[in-house]
């Protein structure tokens, strides 16, 4: 007779598994693998511990662990991500959205805030997480994405349409040498700001998976910005913010010399959730 399966039979096997494994938090591997199959909470798992998988169910979850113990991102093999406390669909065309990426979001709402009907420019928009989530939370924004790539467009469409934002649209463009005949009120980006010498140093899950273009500049991690810098004045109006993810060690104080060097003065930096200077401010 064939093994029944139920939720916490699972969860105890798959916690020992992964520990094994040497996984560092091996219980939320199980448990966000299972949520994503029974499109549940985790609370809900908890709740119906005693229910079995079926068939279907236990063949999906098997194929799901084989490609973890890969190093695969859970958020690759289910296919989605939460950001902002909403859920994304993700693949290996995009980036995945990070928690240190909402901060862009808080540090936006509240300079946007006495702003009548803003006008916004996402630079990069990967998975459309940020663009939408900012159509979410400013009723009277109207905001345009831009990516250079194709596939990325087509899944923040996707988003766009599964989440159903009201003024935000998503069009290809490649920033380094084209740019929108708009003005902003905000820009905001998250672009590719790994040093090409610094790649080897990433995790396997991050640098074998996650696309290597929304990774790095394949240069020295300012190409990005020095770009920003030339092209912030000719699309904004006046009294715009331009808001920026930036990484760590000298890569901030990096990024911010781009922009002295331009002429701007004021620039203001934000820590992250962990305290480190992640997100940097220009205003116009």
């Amino acid at each position: 007779m064939e093994k029944v399966w139920r939720i916490i039979d699972i969860i105890e096997w798959s916690d020992s598994f992964f520990k094994k494994k040497q996984f560092h938090n091996p219980r939320s591997e199980i448990e966000w693998l299972l949520c994503s199959i029974l499109k549940c909470n985790r609370l809900d798992l908890y709740l119906k511990y005693d229910e079995p998988l079926s068939k279907k169910e236990l063949s999906i979850l098997r194929n799901w662990i084989k490609r973890r113990l890969d190093n695969e991102p859970l958020q690759y093999i289910t296919g989605s991500c939460d950001f902002y406390g909403r859920e994304f669909l993700v693949n290996p065309s995009v980036l995945i959205p990070r928690p240190e990426t909402e901060r862009l979001i808080d540090i936006s709402l509240n300079y946007m805030k006495k702003i009548k009907n803003p006008k916004i420019l996402d630079i990069g928009s990967g998975s459309g997480c940020i663009a939408i989530t900012l159509g979410l939370e400013i009723k009277d924004a109207t905001i345009i994405g831009i990516d250079n790539s194709s596939s990325a467009i087509n899944l923040a469409k996707n988003n766009c349409h599964l989440i159903k934002p009201k003024k935000v649209k998503f069009i290809k463009m490649d920033i380094l040498n084209k740019i929108p005949k708009e003005k902003f009120d905000l820009i905001i980006s998250n672009p590719p700001y790994i040093a090409k010498d610094d790649m080897c140093s990433l995790k396997s899950e991050v640098k074998d998976f996650e696309p290597e273009v929304a990774l790095t500049d394949y240069d020295d991690g300012l190409i990005f910005y020095k770009r920003f810098s030339k092209i912030f004045s000719a699309i904004s109006n006046d009294k715009s913010f331009f808001i920026m993810e930036v990484g760590i060690n000298d890569h901030p104080n990096n990024v911010a010399s781009v922009f002295t060097e331009e002429g701007y003065d004021k620039i203001k930096f934000f820590n992250d959730y962990n305290g480190d200077k992640r997100v940097l401010l220009v205003e116009n």
